[in-house]
């Protein structure tokens, strides 16, 4: 069944006429100007909605923040083990973007569990929240599922304040995250690094990069966890971290340095299997430094 569209009044204060003039009272009218419903999927922007978490100041111009703005899915583009990320286009009139979506599963429908190493060093406050979490209840895998969402976006929140390469986070919705869709020049989603073939410029260029986040990353007691360049996105000739639920504090958490070896590794053994000399012994050596 189709609702009825909503309509918003058009205020008008006409002249006053004999029967109003000089007096207190004034004569109003007004109309109502239709305004479309969304439709089959589609969705009003929660973006100014209460409890919505916004992004860090200053917010991009290409983000939409007026209310009544409509989000229409435009279908998946990645379906992972834990979470998904769909394609949401924002528009408001004539303006439009395309953003990210990335939904977490609850831990009954993920296909992979890392939690417990990742997560040491972390503390769940409510104690309702904990003991539903440590019985595995309902109630205790949604507030896990929204963990990991709340996770990634106030860290996207605090790489993206101190300069680093991360996708904006828009907004946080439960287990849902808005974020940047990272784009090449045509407008299409950027390639994961694994997949390109860099010539040796592109490569020293790229590694510099991501030396350089790395740097920045240990210098705040931080590694990624998790990184790859399978977690590394090319926006044209400049490099993107994503994926980011997992960062480490490699202080507070008893097994931080050996995630931080094992992005050393990762990364390390891809750029030398294309022919750019880089040490996996001698970066980690060099990001211990920046730690402490």
């Amino acid at each position: 069944m189709t609702s009825s569209p909503l309509s918003r009044p058009d205020w008008d204060t006409p002249a006053a006429d004999s029967s109003t003039a000089g007096s207190d009272t004034a004569a109003f009218s007004f109309s109502f100007v239709p305004v479309a419903e969304p439709g089959p999927g589609q969705r009003w922007s929660a973006y100014d909605d209460p409890g919505i978490l916004t992004g860090p100041e200053p917010v991009p111009d290409w983000v939409i923040t007026e209310s009544g703005a409509i989000e229409t899915e435009l279908g998946t583009l990645k379906s992972g083990k834990e979470a998904d990320v769909d394609l949401i286009e924002r528009a408001l009139g004539e303006r439009r973007t395309v953003l990210a979506a990335k939904r977490y599963r609850s831990t009954d429908h993920r296909q992979f569990h890392r939690d417990t190493g990742y997560t040491e060093g972390r503390r769940v406050r409510n104690s309702r929240d904990r003991r539903a979490m440590a019985k595995g209840t309902r109630h205790g895998r949604s507030v896990e599922a929204g963990q990991w969402a709340a996770a990634e976006f106030f860290t996207l929140a605090d790489l993206w304040s101190a300069g680093l390469p991360v996708p904006y986070p828009i907004q946080l919705d439960g287990t849902e995250i808005l974020m940047e869709f990272i784009t090449v020049e045509d407008g299409t989603g950027a390639p994961r690094l694994a997949q390109t073939r860099p010539d040796q410029d592109q490569l020293a260029s790229y590694w510099e990069q991501l030396h350089q986040a790395m740097v920045v990353l240990a210098g705040r007691q931080q590694a990624h966890g998790d990184l790859s360049p399978y977690n590394l996105l090319v926006a044209d000739d400049r490099l993107v971290i994503i994926d980011l639920p997992q960062v480490v504090d490699i202080v507070a958490n008893p097994s931080g340095m050996e995630f931080l070896a094992r992005d050393c590794r990762n990364v390390c053994s891809w750029f030398t299997a294309r022919g750019l000399e880089v040490d996996a012994d001698d970066l980690l050596a060099e990001l211990t430094s920046y730690a402490w």
